[in-house]
């Protein structure tokens, strides 16, 4: 048997290399009148069921169980590319995505109502005072789902809720308050978040043996707060609302764990500032409007679609993006009610509605995956 030597093995593997991008280009070639057909009959591009049996017809071609599943890996990513293809050229011939969403200049700020949740000096009022000034008619209630209903039903123009904070994670009630009201999220912004420790006047540290406060902001303070252990602490719906039980309960023993301001409003003393561990934690708050609008220049999208627990859908659907050359900068995922272990997905990705890229992908997503939305772009 003759001895290859290290040179004739790459001129080997140069020339088989040669031929795979030389059948490679025929495919695509082919791919592009699938893609001709469908345009003309309304076919959609995604077959699952043709695809898995030509997966299963290729790796029944070949015997070693290793090869095999490279096989496997090497179609499912070359059909994946393929869909890619007929997908941008559906978009050639304007067959995007259809939304209803409308782009503006600007959003409307002059004369509007704006709900938030929970009391004056809490967080969100300050995130909303951030955004909207002092312009506008600014009103609170009492849960977050109370500001998706009051938006829904045309009460508020707008509502401010947290969506994510740098420390803490995700807020996951709101992500299931996006997909059971009809909102759009048009804006968001982003406040820096510095917790103290508050009290009675004449109350000092040694006095505390119970600590108020948002889930969360316990959370973001626990060092300082875990060091103290004779404290006991107690989960309110937001922090400023913890502030008011003390003053309200004027119990020199309680204290709550809010921002000064909030200390201030209700005439509290800052027994110890920021003492949150995390000294650039930060909170996203997301604006929401009933009507579809997006400004002209946003570079955001966030979107939402759901999958089976099955291996590879997840990976198959960000594929979407990669092959568009779109960035991911954020997923979540939630449980769907009532389907174990299927899960709905939540996306934000960079770009605008009007961009090529951005509808190839969501084209993609919206054949490939169930029930797609865009939650908005801002």
């Amino acid at each position: 048997m003759k001895t290859l030597d290290l040179q004739e093995i790459r001129e080997k593997l140069d020339r088989i290399d040669r031929e795979i991008v030389s059948l490679f280009e025929e495919r695509m070639k082919v791919v592009g009148d699938v893609a001709e057909f469908k345009i003309t009959t309304g076919k959609q591009v995604y077959d699952g069921e043709r695809e898995q049996q030509k997966i299963e017809d290729v790796t029944g071609m070949v015997e070693d169980e290793f090869r095999k599943q490279a096989v496997r890996e090497l179609f499912t990513q070359m059909m994946t590319i393929s869909r890619r293809q007929q997908y941008r050229l559906l978009a050639e011939h304007g067959l995007t995505v259809k939304n209803d969403f409308q782009p503006v200049k600007s959003l409307p700020m002059e004369q509007v109502r704006v709900v938030y949740q929970g009391v004056e000096g809490a967080y969100t009022h300050e995130a909303t005072l951030q955004y909207f000034g002092t312009d506008g008619e600014i009103y609170h209630v009492q849960s977050w789902e109370d500001v998706m209903k009051a938006v829904a039903e045309g009460e508020a123009d707008y509502g401010v809720l947290p969506i994510e904070n740098s420390s803490a994670g995700a807020v996951i009630d709101n992500y299931d308050l996006l997909i059971k009201y009809q909102n759009y999220i048009v804006a968001e912004t982003f406040l820096t978040v510095n917790h103290a420790l508050l009290g009675l006047p004449g109350a000092s540290t040694q006095d505390i043996r119970t600590v108020f406060s948002h889930p969360q902001a316990l959370m973001q303070c626990s060092e300082y707060l875990n060091s103290n252990r004779q404290w006991k602490q107690i989960s309110l719906e937001n922090t400023a609302v913890a502030a008011k039980k003390v003053v309200e309960e004027g119990d020199l023993s309680q204290a709550a764990v809010a921002s000064e301001i909030a200390g201030k409003l209700y005439g509290l003393n800052v027994l110890k500032s920021s003492i949150n561990h995390n000294k650039n934690n930060t909170t996203r708050f997301i604006i929401l409007s009933r009507k579809p609008v997006y400004r002209e220049d946003a570079q955001k999208v966030s979107i939402s679609f759901e999958l089976p627990h099955k291996s590879g859908t997840l990976y198959n659907m960000l594929s979407n993006f990669i092959y568009n050359g779109v960035n991911m900068r954020m997923i979540e995922s939630r449980p769907i009610p009532g389907r174990n272990w299927e899960y709905r997905f939540f996306v934000d990705i960079e770009g605008n509605l009007s961009d090529c890229a951005v509808q190839n992908a969501l084209k993609g997503i919206s054949e490939e995956g169930l029930n797609m939305r865009v939650l908005g772009n801002y």
